[in-house]
């Protein structure tokens, strides 16, 4: 079942990888920044590059763009060690191993488009860019920008102006320009709040057994003790009742004498 598990990771980061990594160098090796292919009219492949994050949020300047990269490579990190721990667990569905799988794959490819496009790539200002340019790339290590190429304009028109706030302006739905791997990102994270009770099932049974565990536990001990705490307390009210009528001391089943205190010769007189 793990084997599984991890053949299912291997496969989706792959393919993910491939097709997102294709299409951008295809983009970026036939197409000018801005141009656009009219699919359908509400699908467009419009080649844009932005500096920051999915869906064209971005992080502003070059501190901004290396502290950016840098988080994405840690984050990859973080996301690669917990879906090797979750792999190694032989109660984690298949689902969820797949939903870590396509937002690890999602990361990683846009980490490779921030490290290394900026390196490996001409500009696309007025030109169609080159692959491993002899004078260099148009920026350094970790500099580099994310191609976006995937625009769904379902909707677009102008807005009634009695509309409060957007009225008069003009609305596109759905306006953010992405990519594959902002996809691959999408998809697994909607996947886990969706499927979130079929995934962590195994982790809620845990728990409740855990509980009814320790209740069963406590009650067992419960039952034990209380009938030795009752001996005792009567052992000790008995032993109390017998001291008190007969002098004698009971201690450890061996009866004790209680003398009374000794009496001298000038009190005898007295008396």
């Amino acid at each position: 079942m793990q084997r599984n598990k991890t053949l299912l990771a291997i496969v989706i980061v792959f393919l993910v990888l491939l097709i997102d990594q294709v299409i951008k160098i295809w983009i970026k090796t036939t197409m000018v920044i801005g141009e656009e292919i009219a699919v359908f009219n509400w699908f467009k492949i419009h080649f844009v590059e932005n500096e920051g994050m999915a869906f064209g949020l971005q992080l502003g300047g070059s501190y901004g763009k290396f502290i950016l990269s840098t988080f994405r490579i840690v984050a990859v990190f973080f996301l690669f060690f917990i879906l090797r721990s979750i792999i190694h667990k032989p109660d984690t569905t298949p689902g969820l191993v797949a939903s870590l799988s396509l937002i690890l794959s999602g990361a990683i490819g846009n980490i490779i488009d921030s490290v290394f496009y900026g390196v490996i790539f001409s500009d696309s200002y007025g030109h169609v860019a080159q692959l491993f340019p002899p004078n260099g790339g148009y920026a350094t290590l970790l500099h580099g920008r994310v191609v976006d190429m995937l625009h769904f304009p379902v909707y677009q028109g102008w807005l009634p102006h009695w509309l409060p706030v957007w009225g008069g302006d003009y609305f596109i739905f759905f306006r953010p320009v992405f990519n594959i791997a902002d996809t691959a990102i999408t998809l697994g994270v909607f996947s886990i709040l969706l499927f979130q009770r079929n995934f962590f099932t195994h982790l809620e049974d845990r728990g409740s057994a855990a509980i009814l565990g320790n209740k069963t536990e406590e009650t067992e001990t419960g039952s034990d003790l209380l009938p030795q705490t009752e001996t005792t307390l009567l052992q000790q009210e008995n032993n109390n009742n017998l001291t008190g009528s007969t002098g004698v001391e009971f201690t450890d089943g061996t009866p004790t004498a209680i003398l009374p205190p000794p009496t001298t010769g000038k009190n005898d007189e007295n008396l």
